[in-house]
């Protein structure tokens, strides 16, 4: 069995505020809250976790969450949601699109998109979308992390899809990755897995060793070709 795609984690200056934002805009509960990092079920067993840092953003970030809707008229409702709870409306530069730009309290990009039947089995969480150079490169390496099927590849665009959750999308831009994204993806062996092992099968794959600030933590810190880093966890 493949490692597996475990959870979404967002750098925050306030895991407890920062959470409840997103619970109360996805309509999901909160399953997990210490001090330091606030967990929110995303679906399919994954979770979106807030965890506390000290570094501010100061870069758009090159990982963001696109948002499902129903209808026009559910968008502009999951739109005023958001506002009402603190988002705020910003330029990317996407110009004239049928989706809505936003930034949480925190300064975070996401997107509300117009209804899309593809992202109908996906939750509120329509996709993780990744800033690439190459989504071609980027798309065929995680497939190889994760195992999910690749389900749209050419030079602007690629996807891997779950059978239920948020799809894995990569987007074609032009500027490099520039500082630490405030975003990244944990992936987990399987429960009778071995962390050694798998890590050495990521490295050999194409991922390498990432230096975040880590010092003696249980999981370890790889980053991908694009330098994009993630965490592989304990087998679970």
């Amino acid at each position: 069995m493949a490692t597996r795609w475990h959870d979404v984690v967002v750098d925050s200056a306030d895991p407890a505020a920062l959470g409840r934002f997103w619970a109360a805009l996805l309509d999901r509960p909160i399953t997990g809250e210490d001090a330091d990092e606030v967990d929110v079920a995303l679906g399919n067993g994954q979770e979106l976790v807030f965890g506390l840092v000290a570094d501010p953003k100061v870069v758009k970030n090159r990982v963001h969450l696109d948002l499902t809707s129903t209808s026009p008229d559910d968008q502009a409702a999951i739109v005023a949601r958001a506002v009402e709870l603190g988002a705020k409306p910003v330029d990317i530069g996407q110009g004239d699109v049928p989706w809505v730009v936003l930034a949480d309290p925190e300064g975070n990009e996401f997107c509300v998109l117009e209804q899309r039947d593809e992202y109908a089995h996906t939750g509120p969480v329509a996709a993780v979308v990744v800033d690439a150079l190459d989504p071609r490169a980027q798309v065929a390496f995680w497939a190889g992390l994760t195992g999910l099927p690749v389900t749209r590849e050419h030079d602007d665009f690629a996807s891997l899809t779950q059978e239920a959750g948020p799809s894995l999308e990569f987007v074609r831009v032009t500027e490099p990755k520039a500082a630490k994204n405030r975003l990244h993806l944990d992936l987990a062996p399987p429960a009778d897995g071995d962390l050694p092992t798998e890590v050495a099968r990521l490295e050999a794959w194409g991922a390498v060793r990432a230096d975040v600030g880590q010092i003696d933590v249980p999981w370890v810190v790889l980053a991908d070709p694009e330098g994009n880093e993630f965490c592989v966890l304990t087998p679970r």
